[in-house]
């Protein structure tokens, strides 16, 4: 097979599992939306603690799936690997799709991201980037996911609980924002920034990103059904 038809056939088998994902996604966000509409009345302290729940188990999940992912193809799936492509995976499209996307919902909508910072703070604490303004939780957080990925690796689940677990955690950032006023537009355009804030991050994490790291047909042909027949056995 040339290079030219692996490439062809890697982006086919990631248009293939965005469309598929789409659906899940979507009921990921009218989920999202019932939260807001629900507690958009909540403090905003009690939006900070409840996203510093979901977002941590979020990394989780996108850490075990990540390095799982890579770990189940790669034939050079040492330790360190798995640690750096886990890792990376789940801390940067975590922050993509928890706390940038919806920040910058935020702004465009009209929202009040400023208060995540009460009006003194620096982008990180408005932007709530998690790994820096919250390490102590992030981090380890990654490193469990890595670790359970490493010694039983698996993909099903966990990629279907990360996507639930990432729309709520874009809620509450979201929700921080809102002052209690959430309006027809807010309600519609939120919509929209949760659906892109998992359905493109969550499907790059898990099967874009660790895959340009492995080599031979799994890589280059990545197909739904040679995922689960090669995922089950290893699933929980």
């Amino acid at each position: 097979m040339s290079v030219g038809q692996a490439m062809n056939k890697r982006v086919v088998a990631i248009l293939i599992e965005l469309r598929t994902h789409a659906p899940f996604t979507l009921f990921g966000a009218v989920t999202g939306i019932i939260c807001m509409l629900v507690f958009r009345n909540l403090a905003y302290q009690s939006s900070y603690r409840i996203f510093y729940v979901f977002h941590p188990a979020h990394v989780v999940l996108s850490a075990l799936v990540t390095a799982s992912m890579f770990k189940l193809h790669s034939k050079r799936a040492r330790f360190v690997l798995v640690l750096l492509v886990g890792f990376f995976g789940s801390i940067g499209i975590a922050t993509l799709s928890d706390s940038l996307i919806p920040y910058i919902g935020e702004l465009l909508l009209g929202m009040e991201p400023g208060v995540h910072g009460h009006g003194d703070a620096g982008f990180v604490e408005e932007a709530h980037i998690g790994f820096i303004e919250g390490w102590y939780v992030v981090i380890p957080a990654a490193a469990l996911g890595i670790l359970i990925a490493y010694f039983r690796p698996r993909t099903r689940f966990p990629h279907a609980g990360h996507v639930l677990l990432s729309t709520w955690a874009s809620s509450f950032h979201m929700l921080m924002a809102v002052g209690g006023k959430l309006s027809g537009w807010m309600v519609v355009g939120s919509f929209l920034f949760l659906f892109l804030a998992v359905w493109l991050p969550c499907c790059i994490s898990d099967i874009v990103f660790p895959l340009l790291f492995v080599r031979g047909p799994a890589a280059a042909c990545y197909t739904r059904s040679e995922k689960f027949a090669e995922s089950s056995p290893n699933d929980g």
